[in-house]
């Protein structure tokens, strides 16, 4: 059975460095929590913290109703007592042993039944489909099998915890994609509730059920994929995610629902804010036209890159540069005269000095 995990106001440091500044979060039973950010944000010593690898230097850990760590009435189980599974990106299989051997090392350990640990580890290989591996060396398999086994391995455990540290960072781009699918398939099979660290947007956004944005140990945001992307809590949350990066386009408020960009206007609701602000914009919510059309803004094509399935066109009107995808091939050329209109329910509105959403009293836009 699935169990939740709630931090609470948890603070690691190294030295002078603060590498998580008081965190707090729940993961719902059964969720899939991935840590995103870039290299440094902290996620990994989140995990690490998480897993009893690491002591906080201040907060609270539980797991289910078991409260696992805690500074301030010095409690901090070690791992093997929180009922954790971890997957590593280094896959951290014992070199000497066989798949088989691997599998069972921890079960014999728990001195589990020898009916059981054979019944476990035979059915966490056909989850993974690597039956008629048991016999190999993790030397005779590939890195993709590798993970695998190392996969393998966690779910014949059982624990009520999974916990991966950039378990595909070491995979190439083909099997990278296989095995996003295939740990969604198993977190969906098994219903562990999963907090994975990930530097990879793209993995964040088709593996989570609730995403934690990260910067310098600070927590940005919390919330599903959907509304990570589409409704970002800052400039730093709207320019990390996104492939081609989000549009930010500095202006001035110019009345209710206007604001000037200097060679253009573009409508939106300002929500009643005043002064310098920054207009998000995603690029596949921007719309081309090669004629006139009222309400666009006239541009020229910078660059268009084809992509196969879609293609990216850079479109310039002075000092704006923004950014367009579109599906399949496009037959604009490079120079030609393009027309860009806006819709304003897809801009999101920031204020410049503190980089936040602007919200209105009914939340965020």
């Amino acid at each position: 059975m699935s169990t939740s995990i709630k931090i609470r106001n948890l603070i690691k440091r190294f030295g002078n460095v603060v590498a998580v500044n008081n965190v707090s979060l729940t993961v719902e039973p059964g969720h899939f929590l991935t840590l995103l950010g870039p290299s440094g944000c902290g996620k990994t010593t989140l995990l690490r913290c998480l897993a009893g690898l690491e002591d906080p230097d201040g907060g609270e850990i539980y797991i289910g109703d078991k409260l696992v760590f805690s500074h301030d009435q010095g409690i901090s189980l070690p791992p093997g007592k929180r009922d954790l599974g971890l997957v590593f990106q280094n896959y951290a299989l014992w070199p000497h042993m066989t798949v088989q051997q691997n599998m069972t090392f921890a079960l014999e350990i728990q001195k589990q039944p020898k009916g059981e640990i054979e019944t476990r580890a035979r059915e966490a290989l056909a989850e993974v489909q690597m039956t008629g591996y048991a016999d190999r060396y993790p030397r005779e398999m590939s890195g993709g099998q590798q993970q695998r086994i190392a996969l393998a391995r966690m779910l014949a455990y059982r624990p009520k915890v999974f916990l991966m540290d950039e378990p595909l960072s070491n995979l190439d781009a083909r099997l990278r994609m296989d095995m996003r699918a295939e740990i969604k398939h198993l977190h969906h099979v098994s219903g562990a509730t999963t907090v994975y660290v990930t530097h990879d947007q793209v993995e964040a956004l088709t593996m989570s059920t609730q995403i934690a944005v990260m910067r310098e140990g600070v927590l940005q945001q919390l919330d599903t994929p959907d509304r990570v992307y589409h409704f970002p809590a800052n400039l730093f949350v709207a320019d990390f995610i996104g492939n081609p990066k989000v549009n930010l386009l500095e202006g001035v408020v110019d009345g209710d629902h206007s604001v000037n960009l200097g060679s253009f206007r573009i409508a939106v609701d300002t929500h009643g804010s005043t002064g310098d602000v920054i207009v998000a914009v995603r690029p596949e919510d921007v719309v081309i036209s090669t004629t006139p059309v009222s309400g666009a803004v006239e541009f020229a094509a910078y660059s268009v890159l084809p992509a196969g399935a879609d293609s990216t066109i850079i479109a310039q009107r002075q000092e704006t540069e923004i950014t367009a995808r579109v599906m399949g091939i496009s037959t604009i050329s490079l120079d030609d005269k393009i027309w860009l209109s806006f819709d304003p329910r897809t801009l999101n509105l920031y204020e410049k000095a503190s980089g936040n959403m602007i919200v209105s009293g009914e939340g965020t836009i």
